[in-house]
């Protein structure tokens, strides 16, 4: 797996959330040997051993189960432990969603067939706005709660994490509550992750503007996953397939913040190659 990716020209690499504990130990191996950096972990990693598929919001912080809220601590714990195994100085977090059903999707399936500029469209759009917003507190309370506790525990480690910008309007955060968060919580070791790929689904679907949202949080950020997305919602595309902005965009991202490119397995390698060089030639190293 990390062979794979070396040969794409890539010096360092995220674990993703669907790596499995059995592979752990060689990935170790290859990082003490200096074969590989790992520039960041995607909670929860290793997946969990009773999880058959990769699935970062398995467990959430957010849920009506209390066991299921210390179970998501525990392996943010854990996460985080292994990033201190491995010399990664970064995790990356989701902390959970609002139960209204995929909401998203609904709008998403409206602009597919031509209903974007409908009044039905905006009327749909703001009553999922209004649910979400008098539902959100509990579950904003239960990120937080959690959130100020894996904190705590990556202080101790050194290790930062970053709360990872959704694509999907139910999820927790939405860009209004994010800040906030990050206030509350009042962590130098808590920060923004920003993910192109989502935070674009949401621009596509006029849930917010992209350049707008990244030019008021930048000085948050931390890292950031890079793809891009064909309209209005098909992500994880080699960067310069869809229609996201990095001539606008990129500029906006602080010099030494980490780009880590999240796509699809579909992605054929000559593509990501070529992404690549054209990449190199427009921005220059700092996100290779």
């Amino acid at each position: 797996m990390i062979k794979e990716i070396l040969n794409l020209g890539f010096e360092n690499v995220e674990l993703g959330h669907g790596v499995l504990i059995s592979l752990m130990e060689g990935i170790e191996k290859m990082v003490a040997a200096g074969r590989v950096k790992i520039s960041s972990l995607h909670n929860f990693c290793p997946l969990p051993v009773e999880i058959q598929v990769a699935s970062p919001n398995c467990y959430q912080y957010t849920s009506h189960l209390a066991t299921e809220r210390e179970r998501a601590i525990r392996l943010t714990c854990q996460t985080i432990d292994w990033a201190v195994r491995l010399k990664a100085p970064l995790v990356v977090l989701h902390l959970g969603s609002v139960p209204m059903g995929p909401v998203t999707d609904q709008l998403s399936e409206m602009i597919l067939a031509g209903r974007q500029f409908s009044r039905a469209f905006t009327s749909r759009k703001l009553a999922i706005v209004r649910e979400r917003e008098e539902k959100a507190p509990l579950y904003y309370r239960r990120a937080v709660e959690a959130l100020k506790r894996v904190a705590a525990h990556a202080a101790e480690r050194d290790i930062h994490l970053g709360v990872e910008s959704r694509e999907a309007y139910e999820e927790m955060p939405t860009e209004r509550e994010l800040p906030l968060i990050l206030d509350e919580v009042d962590s130098p070791y808590v920060g923004y992750w920003h993910d192109f790929g989502h935070v674009q689904i949401k621009h596509n679907l006029s849930l917010l503007d992209h350049y707008q949202w990244l030019s008021s949080i930048r000085h948050r950020l931390v890292g950031c996953h890079l793809h891009d997305t064909i309209w209005p919602d098909k992500d994880h595309q080699v960067p310069f397939d869809g229609g996201v902005d990095y001539d606008r965009l990129i500029p906006l991202i602080p010099a030494g913040v980490p780009l880590v490119w999240e796509l699809s397995p579909k992605r054929q390698p000559k593509d990501i190659m070529a992404a690549r060089e054209r990449w190199l030639e427009k921005f220059g190293a700092q996100t290779a």
